[in-house]
């Protein structure tokens, strides 16, 4: 018997010495709890075609700085699942992003909250506009299909009804600049039309789909029940598939969006039948929703962590 208690004593002290410790450093671990230990930091990015990640880097001044170690996630909504899923991630995504449905936890920057308010007054320093660009006038299937996407573009850019559409999906406008539908709309007599047959095409950045399918679906029954597809595969697609290489590809659109302004020279939009911008997008940086080592960071803090400087959750102050 005292044998038998050696041994047993024994193996319960082996197995103790082979428990996981609370701090993992292994990406994806959300039951790691980084404010009570040194738990390494797991940074996560975009690709670097993605508006979000330029306006972001930016922000943080630290282009062409990004540490070796950065995870890069594909788009808005699978950084938002992935640092979601790691209690060590921190990363970055639009504020139309649903933050509690994800697990994440939103972070002030420079001591100011990201909302609609602060990104209106100046205030919140990480903001991006969301752009769109078309086809070139006359390179549509169809004069019906040019001048309903003109509509559109009408609707969601200067109209009060979808000024307002937009803001509810999480873009930021300024609503007094508004014009009624109705004054608007006397100007395309293609909406009073059964326009089911037609069908838009969009294409571009990820972080646009929730403002820009908000647009589409209240614009639908407004205008002769047309159809729409959406291949939001980033912002540098945007461009490429209304005007560039890929124009007249597989993945053609009519429409194009980034979440940047589009570059001169490479992404000239002088020849579209349209372009512009319709609101304002804020970029946020943010935590798995268990983390309690930060809710604030400074543009060097940032800087630090993006950097690789900063590489534990213990070194944030």
């Amino acid at each position: 018997m005292k044998k038998l208690t050696i041994f047993l004593l024994a193996a319960l002290v082996m197995l103790a010495g082979c428990s996981t410790p609370s701090g993992s450093d292994t990406p994806g671990d959300a039951t790691a709890t980084p404010s009570a230990s040194a738990a390494a930091i797991h940074v996560y990015t975009r690709d670097a075609t993605s508006g979000t990640r330029e306006a972001f880097e930016k922000a943080g001044d630290f282009a062409e700085q990004l540490t070796s170690s950065a995870i890069e996630v594909s788009s808005n909504g699978d950084m938002a699942t992935k640092v979601g899923a790691d209690a060590n991630g921190i990363g970055y995504v639009s504020l139309s992003t649903d933050f509690a449905a994800n697990g994440v936890k939103p972070l002030s920057f420079e001591g100011v909250e990201p909302s609609e308010a602060t990104v209106l007054d100046g205030s919140y320093g990480m903001q991006r506009p969301f752009m769109f660009t078309t086809r070139a006038a006359g390179d549509y299937e169809s004069t019906e299909k040019e001048e309903l996407i003109a509509a559109f573009l009408d609707f969601m850019q200067n109209s009060t009804e979808g000024m307002l559409v937009v803001e509810k999906a999480g873009g930021v406008v300024d609503k007094t600049k508004g014009t009624a539908w109705a004054e608007l709309a006397a100007k395309h007599p293609i909406v009073n039309q059964d326009n089911s047959s037609i069908s838009i095409a969009t294409s571009g950045s990820t972080s646009v789909e929730k403002t820009l399918k908000a647009a589409l679906e209240a614009f639908q029954p407004m205008a002769g029940n047309f159809q729409f597809t959406m291949n939001q595969t980033g912002s540098g697609d945007g461009y490429k598939r209304v005007l560039g290489s890929e124009k007249d590809g597989a993945n053609r659109a009519d429409i194009g969006f980034a979440s940047r302004a589009f570059k001169s020279g490479d992404e000239d939009t002088s020849a579209a039948m349209a372009s512009g911008q319709y609101c304002i997008d804020a970029v946020v940086t943010i935590v798995n929703q268990a983390n309690t080592s930060v809710s604030d960071l400074t543009q060097q803090q940032v800087h630090d962590i993006f950097t690789g400087t900063t590489t534990s959750w213990e070194e944030v102050k």
